[in-house]
């Protein structure tokens, strides 16, 4: 039996809570949290925490400090603002697209990390839909080479990067290879924002950056409507199975 298959439980008895079965469900461990599932929770929410914290001085650094604002968000704005830096002469160009793949890449590893220590139960909780549970199936056995050009590409604007980086930690790949591929698709990425706004001008950096806004939100629209196909089409299939009522003499 697959270690990462949940199996249903009975029923629980009036006496029995419901609450402590709907909290297992909220978390991707199994049993009780080890101090690394604790240090790995506060890592990813530490990260988050970070991204969130640096909202209000953004465009303070967007405007003066462009490359310290790539190194610490893996922003594509800071990236093309940086770019445009380094047209006058005000940065080299190197460093901004080492800063914009640093930046780009360096909480990546948390979700590999995730994928491998809790499995499929990390991937149903990124993506809670049928679809998911057998994407995750078919993964297990997938070419390493699919998963390592998924890698790549989960840069591309509109790809669910933490999804594919879990996926690649459920894949066993080694660390050292993820990095690699992550850095390879990062540095395309970061280096085509920053030769269209070093050779094209801002026009160009504002194409890829409104391309990229709304990737995101037809990524999350995608996720949500699988999710919400997937159980409406389970409570189809649970009402089909339920034999017809009888309604008696009439």
């Amino acid at each position: 039996m697959d270690p990462h298959t949940e199996t249903s439980a009975p029923n629980p008895s009036p006496e029995e809570p419901k609450a402590p079965a709907s909290m297992r469900d909220l978390v991707p461990w199994e049993g009780r949290a080890t101090r690394g599932d604790k240090l790995l929770v506060g890592a990813v929410l530490g990260g988050l925490a970070l991204m969130i914290a640096t909202i209000p001085v953004r465009p303070f650094l967007l405007a003066s400090h462009p490359v310290l604002l790539e190194f610490v968000t893996g922003s594509l704005s800071a990236v093309g603002a940086g770019a445009a830096f380094a047209r006058i002469g005000e940065v080299p160009l190197w460093l901004v697209v080492v800063a914009g793949v640093v930046g780009t890449i360096k909480l990546d590893w948390l979700f590999w990390l995730a994928g491998r220590r809790w499995g499929g139960r990390i991937v149903s909780l990124f993506a809670p839909s049928e679809q998911a549970r057998r994407l995750v199936t078919r993964l297990r056995g997938a070419n390493p080479w699919v998963v390592r050009l998924a890698t790549a590409a989960a840069s591309l604007p509109g790809v669910p990067s933490a999804l594919v980086f879990a996926v690649a930690g459920l894949h066993r790949m080694r660390l050292s290879t993820f990095l690699l591929f992550d850095a390879l698709g990062a540095s395309l990425m970061v280096g085509l924002v920053a030769g269209l706004g070093y050779g094209l001008g801002q026009h160009a950096v504002d194409v890829v950056l409104l391309v990229d806004e709304y990737a995101l939100w037809v990524s999350l629209a995608l996720i949500v409507g699988l999710a919400f196909w997937s159980a409406r089409k389970s409570a189809r299939a649970a009402s089909a199975k339920q034999p017809p009522q009888d309604r008696g003499p009439h």
